[in-house]
């Protein structure tokens, strides 16, 4: 079901507005992480034991959703939800992309199998909403030209689009991936009120 972006914005008591964020990606690429390094409250997760051939990666999966939250300012908070890697939990991607504003592509950059499992990802996303999103390259040193451009290619993902080199335990890089998203948000409703 495709659907136009919608605000995904909520008042909150004391006047600001929240904001519903999703961070999604591959199996084990550090979504789960990326949400507990960067959440002031204790994050709500669903994790359970890995009983299948995936065990090797990790003991440990998200079955359902993580969830967390950023203050930015007296004005803006982020509520970050987490998606399941695993394809069998695809349904809930459609359940948490609900209302979103935006959301981050998480890739592993160590695992090379991340990068089609990530593009199958984007694929139901874009059908899901029309929304800024950006590109995390967990684990990730740099990025340099042939790689941006073989990794662009492999996503289908425009100049427009951030992708960024990050650590998912690292809160500043944390930070600058949640930033380029805020900033793709704001950019995008700067064109549609160019537009209306």
């Amino acid at each position: 079901m495709t659907t136009t972006r919608t605000p995904g914005r909520a008042r909150r008591r004391h006047g600001g507005q929240a904001v519903k964020i999703v961070v999604t990606g591959p199996f084990a690429a550090g979504k789960t992480t990326l949400i507990r390094t960067i959440s002031e409250i204790t994050v709500l997760s669903t994790d359970r034991g890995i009983t299948d051939s995936t065990r090797a990666r990790k003991a440990e999966t998200t079955v359902a959703m993580d969830f967390g939250r950023i203050t930015v300012d007296r004005e803006l908070v982020l509520y970050l939800f987490g998606t399941p890697g695993q394809e069998r939990f695809d349904f809930m991607w459609e359940i948490l992309g609900e209302g979103m504003l935006g959301y981050v592509l998480l890739v592993d950059a160590m695992r090379p199998d991340s990068l089609g499992e990530a593009a199958g990802i984007l694929t139901a996303f874009r059908r899901m909403a029309r929304v800024p999103y950006v590109v995390g390259l967990n684990r990730s040193g740099g990025l340099d030209p042939e790689e941006e451009a073989r990794i662009r290619s492999a996503l289908e993902i425009s100049p427009e689009v951030a992708l960024l080199p990050c650590d998912a335990t690292d809160k500043e890089s944390v930070k600058a991936l949640l930033l380029a998203l805020l900033y793709a948000v704001l950019d995008e409703i700067d064109s549609e009120s160019v537009r209306a």
